[in-house]
């Protein structure tokens, strides 16, 4: 009888620790050693159906919970499938292969209308809508056993730009580390939340996909992401007629003169994906410290901000969202900003929160369409000076993918953004006078090979 009870004790003690709680085990204890059980007249056959009716129920969770696992492992499955079909347009083509180096590269043409007129500044449609060349890319990348690097440079109408130019090798731990010109570790992903070809308002104002040159390090850890990154400067000028500012991504700039340059920049992002939870989430927050490099009368002066993001993801259906505060401790209320060969005023002060819905199809049953993933974004600059109107962003559209070929369609719907709308002065991520709202249809017909 006391071997049997030994084994009673030990088949519930193992269903304990793997599969119940300890108050949910008392309760069980307690209603078991009430029971008839411990009665003399039991007999040892009736001990022995117990036994083995217990068993079998022990059985039956452990096969609900396999099949529990199993399905959670497959949602967390189709989940990496949708997010690798939307991860950087840089790996949609194959390429030319010349040895260890891949070439490739894209040509992307333009079509803007806006219920607004053509003026000076960046590129947008005036009422009867126009096309332009976007840009034109070269691609390339290097992977030689662990020695990896890549290298993008950028062609648009009069003025072009290293977009990215790094060199890195890939640790046994699979960790990675990064040297030269690469993405700044901020917020959720390369792009933000957004899906959009307009970015939400983070990338205006540098944090978002933007470039600098430093080293960073790439540390996954489980279902932990660790990213450490230093950065000595931003990606420089290059080739524009602006003085600062032919660059692909926004940067405090020192277009007078007497303004800043950025320096010494560290970033730390990490992120925890829970893949077995119900709906499969990434919660992260990202830290990021800089100093800034007075070029003229005024003090140096330091910036730091700080986020916390998410990606909740259902079957096809992604949401992101994203709050972040940003501080540049600068003489004024506003510091200026440069990219795309022309300056810009942004708030010193600000909160930015930022949300995208996307859902992404799969479209076997058309011939002629790979995907569809349609999107709803919002974002807003909710500036600190008291002055200054907020700026705020809605883009509602769709991005359609079929073999090379990848078209973003935008409708932004925004009274803050320089590219929505027209506005001498461009102050709309600073004091944005206006506070006008504005609507810009945007066609982006891009070709990646």
């Amino acid at each position: 009888m006391s071997n049997k009870l030994s084994t009673i004790a030990s088949s519930l003690e193992n269903f304990v620790k793997g599969y119940v709680s300890l108050p949910f085990f008392a309760l069980f204890i307690g209603i078991f050693l009430l029971s008839p059980v411990n009665s003399s007249a039991q007999s040892e056959e009736e001990l022995q159906d117990k036994v083995q009716k217990l068993q079998q129920k022990l059985n039956e969770t452990k096969a609900e919970l396999k099949k529990a696992k199993e399905k959670n492992n497959a949602k967390k499955t189709k989940l990496e499938e949708v997010q690798a079909k939307l991860a950087d347009l840089e790996g949609m083509t194959d390429g030319i292969s010349i040895g260890p180096l891949q070439i490739g590269g894209a040509m992307r043409v333009n079509y803007t209308i806006g219920d607004y007129t053509n003026d000076d500044g960046p590129s947008r449609g005036g009422d009867g809508g126009n096309f332009t060349l976007d840009t034109f890319r070269l691609n390339l990348d290097f992977s030689h056993e662990n020695w990896v690097g890549k290298a993008e440079y950028r062609w648009y109408n009069s003025y072009n730009f290293l977009h990215t130019g790094w060199f890195g090798y890939n640790f046994e731990d699979a960790s990675q580390v990064q040297v030269g010109v690469n993405r700044v570790p901020f917020g959720p992903g390369p792009y933000g939340v957004s899906k959009s070809w307009m970015f939400d308002q983070h990338y205006y104002v540098g944090l978002a996909d933007d470039m600098d040159l430093g080293v960073k390090y790439i540390k996954p850890i489980d279902n932990l992401t660790l990213d450490l990154g230093f950065y000595v400067s931003d990606e420089g000028q290059w080739r524009g007629d602006s003085k600062d500012s032919a660059r692909y991504s926004y940067d405090v700039v020192n277009a007078s003169g007497n303004g800043y340059e950025e320096r010494n920049q560290v970033n730390m992002r990490a992120i925890y994906s829970f893949s077995d939870w119900t709906i499969p989430t990434d919660l992260g927050v990202s830290l990021q410290y800089g100093l800034l490099d007075s070029k003229g009368p005024q003090s140096d002066g330091d910036h730091y901000a700080a986020s916390l993001h998410a990606v909740n993801s259902w079957n096809n259906w992604s949401l992101a969202s994203q709050l972040t505060y940003y501080d540049y401790d600068v003489e004024g209320k506003s510091v200026t900003f440069g990219a795309y060969d022309y300056t810009t005023p942004v708030a010193a002060e600000a909160w930015i929160p930022a949300a995208s819905l996307s859902y992404y199809y799969e479209a076997t049953q058309i011939a002629w369409l790979d995907s569809v993933t349609p999107y709803l974004e919002y974002s807003t600059i909710v500036k600190d000076e008291s002055d200054f109107n907020d700026s705020e962003m809605l883009v509602l559209g769709a991005a359609f993918a079929r073999n090379g070929w990848y078209v973003y369609t935008d409708l932004a719907y925004s009274n803050g953004n320089d590219f929505v709308g027209n506005q001498s002065g461009w102050q709309r991520f600073g004091a944005n006078p206006d506070d006008e709202w504005e609507t810009r249809f945007n066609i982006n017909f891009g070709y990646y090979f």
